[in-house]
């Protein structure tokens, strides 16, 4: 990277951290990995992030925010590569902000991830010494079963589908995407090119004008059952009923083309209203030897595979006896309360959102399996209504944690244990201290997932059992 002839400040310089000033060069080596992806270094005693760097790199960073306890650094040259750093598997890597850690060897992605759960627990939970375990991994690439891409058009006028760079509201028009199923490449490519050719408008976030706002794409990793979403401002997109099928007959595991309403000026991907303009109104999936439909707008993990693993380690951690009753919060469709059903004697599923719980009865029929019950509500209203007291509870929260009012609520129903699964190592951290609050719980381990390879983020399994050891 270009450095031109400005002067860099030196690990040793004798002026105070208070002379900081940004835009100036700063030798940094990278001692850890945020969060958020970001590496992380000290100069002159106070904390500077620096994306696109490994642990072990010395970089020469231009300082481009400053604050009194940290700064932000912008990767100028590396001066000495870290063991760790390896070539992108990305062409646009340096750009999209799909990924943060495409630059990371990834078996020291796994170590980093196992670190940021362990360090959340320690100074976030005031956990002392948890046992944190390896983690689990499954595919590097090519594994997600779902992208929604942003679509914009170029200066020339060409359609354009991607990510947006990083920090930025600028797209990186993407053919193809290494982390997504192989099988989705060519329809990326391909309807970008039809859409064009249907002079269809697209949405400008700006001016709050235009149509399409996004492709969707989503496949059954194990029956090969793709869907597509076209959102759109409107249902006025001349020849869509045309188009649709025609993608059908070209695509032969394509079984659904959704169109899903969104005119609100929002960040929100979909609307409320979806209608299926051509096959069946969702796709197929096998999870866990089970037979799911999944809709366009269906929450369903985007690493299939991975979220397998995920319902072994806490099936195995469990052993289940076939007696337990078992209540899912935060259940979706019933993506982990099914599969856990056939070894409990009784699970509820409790979501707030409606048409997830019609979805999870659904697929509680097409797999035969009669010992559920799923309640529409808020979590923490439901569970003191509760008519029998749960053997095990699943908690599998947003990334924003559990409400006070869900943890104050499972404490006083006491379950003898209780999973909490969660993809924020901070709030999981933060929620597992409630917990635990005055010895009613004492955590047991956790058990890391790499849902997301090649990004920072990371899930894990926390395991709770009721009283002291």
């Amino acid at each position: 990277m270009e450095t031109s002839n400005d002067q860099f400040i030196a690990p040793d310089r004798a002026a105070v951290a208070s002379e900081w000033r940004q835009g100036e060069l700063v030798e940094v080596e990278i001692t850890d990995l945020s969060h958020s992806g970001e590496g992380v270094g000290r100069f002159e005693g106070r904390v500077v992030f620096v994306p696109d760097t490994v642990t072990g790199d010395r970089v020469l960073a231009r300082l481009v925010r400053v604050k009194p306890q940290y700064a932000q650094g912008k990767l100028q040259k590396i001066l000495d590569g870290s063991p760790h750093r390896r070539r992108p598997s990305c062409i646009v890597a340096d750009k999209c902000g799909g990924c943060q850690w495409q630059q990371i060897d990834y078996d020291f992605q796994l170590v980093a991830k196992r670190n940021a759960v362990l360090q959340s627990l320690e100074r976030i939970g005031g956990f002392d010494k948890p046992i944190v375990l390896e983690t689990l991994s499954a595919n590097r690439l090519n594994y997600r079963n779902k992208a929604t891409y942003p679509l914009a058009r170029s200066t020339s006028g060409q359609v354009q589908a991607g990510y947006y760079q990083k920090n930025s509201h600028h797209l990186i028009n993407l053919n193809q995407c290494p982390i997504q199923d192989l099988r989705l490449d060519p329809l990326l490519a391909e309807m970008k090119g039809d859409i064009q050719e249907r002079g269809w408008s697209i949405y400008s976030e700006e001016q709050h004008r235009g149509k399409l706002r996004h492709l969707g794409l989503r496949i059954g990793r194990h029956t090969g059952e793709i869907l597509v979403t076209l959102v759109s401002t409107d249902a006025n997109l001349d020849g869509l009923t045309e188009q649709a099928q025609a993608w059908l007959d070209r695509y032969p595991n394509l079984v659904s083309v959704c169109l899903n309403l969104n005119g609100d000026r929002t960040n929100a991907i979909f609307g409320s209203e979806t209608r299926c303009i051509a096959g069946q109104p969702y796709l197929h999936e096998i999870f866990a030897d089970l037979r799911f439909q999944v809709l366009p707008t269906t929450f369903f993990q985007v690493h299939t595979e991975a979220a397998e693993l995920l319902l072994e380690a806490i099936a195995t951690h469990l052993n289940l006896q076939g007696d337990e009753i078992l209540v899912d919060t935060y259940c979706g469709v019933g993506t982990l309360t099914l599969p856990l059903a056939k070894r409990v004697q009784r699970a509820i599923g409790l979501e707030v959102q409606p048409e997830a719980v019609m979805q999870a009865e659904t697929n509680a029929t097409i797999n035969q399996i009669a010992n559920t019950q799923f309640l529409a509500g808020r979590v923490e209203t439901l569970l003191p209504q509760l008519e029998m007291q749960p053997d095990v509870v699943l908690l599998d929260p947003p990334r924003k944690g559990c409400e006070r009012a869900v943890l104050t609520a499972l404490r006083n129903l006491a379950p003898g244990r209780i999973v909490y699964v969660s993809c924020n190592p901070s709030t999981l951290a933060r929620d597992l201290k409630l917990l635990c609050e005055d010895g009613l719980y004492r955590l047991e381990q956790v058990q890391p997932v790499d849902f997301f390879a090649q990004t920072a983020h990371v899930e894990s399994a926390a395991f709770l059992v009721k009283g002291q050891e």
